[in-house]
């Protein structure tokens, strides 16, 4: 038989009852790497007179093309999401008050949470910020209401601050856990190709690793790192085909 594309990755938490399967979102590779450490007894000859193999490391790779939170939460930090998010607002536009008080208050102001930088709208240069009584190219600010000095009246300048949303999107925090704390779970991986299908079951798993990287001019392809053990039943995985050859 053969096997083409990248298939299909799905965890299960296991360290909770009644976990919800979530897919590990567009696998684009999804790697399994069996290592075992081979011991060589030798005598007086140079080829060893015998081998025995010692542990196993089973470890796994997968790297996606759609960005879950929902993955990211169960599957690697054992965490659980809630409903809103912490929003941001890049270069949002805004004028300067033309009379006294010379102020920019921002869309989102009543769920202002921090400021991220002040430019002008026109040069790009950045204002500075001060706790109060800005001079020129300074301002301050408190609960999304932006201060600034009387010779920057009615000018143009982008603010860049975040916001709360209480619905749409999800949100988790991540908290400073003790030594020893490991989310695991359940990896089921399925390919078929010309009628034929190969299924993959890793009956325990925890991720070693998260990667999130930006690039220029590219998607951002998360990777999972994720090493295996046996369950409760000392199984490992289980190999599956359609075909018997």
């Amino acid at each position: 038989m053969y096997s083409f594309g990248s298939g299909v990755l799905i965890g299960t938490r296991t360290d909770i009852a009644n976990a919800t399967p979530v897919n590990f979102g567009l696998v684009q590779e999804v790697t399994l790497d069996e290592t075992a450490s081979v011991k060589e007894l030798f005598g007086q000859f140079q080829r060893p007179l015998a081998l025995a193999r010692g542990t196993i490391k089973t470890s796994g790779k997968a790297k996606v093309a759609r960005i879950s939170g929902l993955a990211f939460a169960n599957l690697y930090y054992g965490a659980t999401p809630v409903a809103g998010q912490t929003a941001t607002s890049f270069a949002e536009a805004g004028t300067v008050a033309a009379s006294s008080p010379y102020v920019v208050t921002v869309a989102n102001a009543a769920t202002f949470v921090g400021d991220e930088g002040v430019v002008y709208a026109a040069s790009g240069l950045p204002l500075t910020k001060v706790a109060t009584s800005p001079a020129a190219g300074q301002y301050s600010v408190a609960a999304g209401v932006y201060t600034f000095d009387a010779t920057d009246a009615g000018k143009a300048v982008l603010v860049t601050y975040t916001y709360t949303l209480t619905t749409g999107g999800q949100k988790f925090t991540i908290a400073n856990q003790l030594l020893g704390t490991t989310p695991t779970f359940q990896a089921l991986f399925y390919t078929t190709f010309q009628g034929q299908s190969v299924t993959l079951s890793l009956n325990n798993c925890t991720s070693s690793k998260l990667s999130f990287g930006t690039k220029l001019e590219d998607f951002v392809l998360p990777e999972f790192d994720f090493a295996c053990f046996p369950d409760a039943s000392g199984n490992v995985m289980t190999w599956s085909f359609s075909e018997a050859s």
